[in-house]
């Protein structure tokens, strides 16, 4: 493959994943993968609380003028 050429997602999901598990075991792998959702649903769970704390006319004047 040269570098240029793009592999689809499915085909790049299982090479990732068979790399990691022949790189790390099964345990290891699941553990990074379950760490990697958990800190995205932490940032949705962050930028949720932001955005219900924020006043939308006021950001929008301190931006627009």
């Amino acid at each position: 493959m040269r570098p240029s050429e793009y592999i689809n997602e499915e085909e790049l999901f299982n090479r990732a994943i068979r790399l990691l598990t022949e790189k790390l075991g099964p345990l290891e792998t699941s553990r990074f993968l379950t760490i990697a959702s958990q800190k995205r649903t932490e940032s949705v769970k962050r930028h949720r609380q932001w955005q219900s704390k924020l006043n939308k006319e006021k950001l929008f004047k301190e931006i627009f003028g």
